[in-house]
């Protein structure tokens, strides 16, 4: 008999004959198949099931990867939490064998707690245990989730400087034995005191590079090269349209190529403008190599910084430098997002555990991104008053509704399609601050959303 089932069940072994006896004639038997569906994520919670035989897993969905967070087997109960909390299937769960349930619908579930009091306090202590159980194994999944994730985007932005120093260190063996056969050819020529003393100003100007050139718009460059392409081939300048780009680049036009012909008149200005040509290619491919060796520097030392490898567990704390290395390890997902910092000025570092705090930024920055959909305004501000530092970060995104703006710091609150967050990020971030004694407050409304976070300049302030 289902009242006898229901007897066996812990949840259920307190209630008087009289209630047993009403549950049972309400809970309807199903029969489930192997690898069938019973509940899905996302869907609106309508019943509870006790498992009377079978095995059935609890799965949730975590980006394309789903996670098995528990096992149900005889006796015991799922699908009850989405009924209390009167929200959606948090997970899916699917049968692994053939075997058999009973429902229990969503409004007699209600009346049953509603009148019997050992029931409410059996379900709060599964729900509890539950929770706890949930919580910390998706954490570490999200974290695991978290660092693929970021280490997708440090390889995109590393691969980008790092593609551009092998295409220049590629490039620039070529460059320097062009300059070498250029400077040979150039010794041939006997040079008076004037032209030696000019060739040295020349070598000057090239080994200054690129950072004394004032870079114009690239129509602008586009119209010199063109017109100094004409004046070489004027004056039998072989390869002129591969002399012309490099020397074009470097801010040479014909009035300044004109003064130079003045200075080596005849057959020495052919040898002279290849001779600083090559060399002007050589110095701005060290300049090309430089700037991406200093950006892949630039990254590490940002994931350096944002992990605290090597610190103690509290630091004093940089909130600025936190945020600017922040958003360097989330470039690629902010990409096409405008962001502007309105930071404080002299604004005093902090008392933390910093490796926490870049969690806090990065979950409500990756929020803010994800809202935003690869277009808009990110703002971040930061000020201090009354001891406490504190940073907003403002998104003009759709906003999050009203209804359910007091529950979005709740674990597995999430208002993303199943797959797309575990609904764990802004409770982590919650539980962070609130470590560290601080506050986090959120307002929103269609174009504005703000993210307020008081921390103590002192950890125990």
């Amino acid at each position: 008999m289902i009242s006898e089932s229901l007897r066996r069940i812990p949840l259920f072994a307190e209630l008087p004959e009289s209630d047993l006896e009403w549950l049972s004639t309400r809970a309807e038997p199903m029969a489930v198949a192997s690898g069938s569906d019973l509940i899905r994520e996302g869907e609106p919670g309508d019943a509870a099931y006790i498992v009377l035989d079978g095995e059935f897993e609890v799965v949730k969905k975590s980006g394309r990867q789903d996670i098995i967070i528990a096992v149900r087997e005889d006796g015991q109960v799922f699908g009850e939490m989405a009924l209390v909390d009167q929200a959606p299937r948090s997970a899916t769960v699917r049968a692994v064998r053939d075997g058999s349930v009973l429902r229990i619908s969503g409004e007699t579930f209600k009346l049953l707690l509603a009148h019997s009091p050992s029931a409410t306090m059996a379900i709060l202590q599964t729900i509890s245990r539950r929770l706890r159980q949930n919580e910390g194994m998706l954490r570490q999944n999200e974290k695991m989730a978290a660092l693929g994730t970021l280490a997708a985007g440090l390889a995109h932005e590393l691969n980008n400087p790092a593609a551009a120093v092998r295409r220049s260190a590629g490039q620039l063996r070529s460059a320097i034995a062009t300059w070498t056969a250029a400077i040979a050819a150039l010794r041939r020529f006997p040079l008076d005191e004037q032209q030696a003393r000019r060739l040295e100003e020349l070598q000057a100007r090239i080994e200054a590079g690129s950072a004394s050139v004032s870079r114009s718009d690239p129509l602008t460059e586009s119209d010199r090269e063109y017109e100094l392409q004409a004046w070489l081939e004027q004056r039998g300048v072989t390869e002129a349209w591969q002399v012309a780009p490099s020397l074009a680049s470097s801010g040479w036009d014909v009035e300044a190529m004109t003064q130079l012909e003045e200075a080596f008149r005849g057959p020495l200005l052919a040898p002279v403008i290849q001779w600083l040509s090559a060399g002007l290619a050589v110095f701005s491919l060290m300049d090309e190599v430089n700037v991406g060796s200093e950006r892949i520097s630039e990254i590490v030392k940002a994931v350096k910084a944002y992990s605290y490898l090597d610190q103690a567990p509290v630091q004093t704390v940089d909130i600025h430098e936190g945020l600017e290395n922040t958003l360097v390890i989330l470039r690629n997902k902010l990409a096409g997002i405008q962001v502007e910092r309105d930071y404080a000025g002299g604004l005093p570092t902090i008392e933390a555990y910093g490796s926490e705090l870049n969690q806090v930024w990065t979950n409500i920055l990756d929020n803010a991104a994800f809202a935003l959909n690869g277009k808009g305004l990110i703002r971040i501000t930061t000020r201090a008053a009354d001891g406490q530092v504190i940073v907003e970060i403002q998104d003009n995104g759709p906003g999050i509704p009203a209804e359910i703006q007091q529950r979005i710091f709740e674990p597995f609150f999430t208002t993303k399609p199943p797959g797309e967050g575990t609904g764990l990020g802004l409770h982590i971030a919650y539980s962070i601050i609130n470590n560290h004694n601080g506050r986090i407050r959120v307002s929103s409304s269609p174009g504005n959303t703000c993210f307020q976070i008081s921390l103590p300049v002192r950890l125990g302030g």
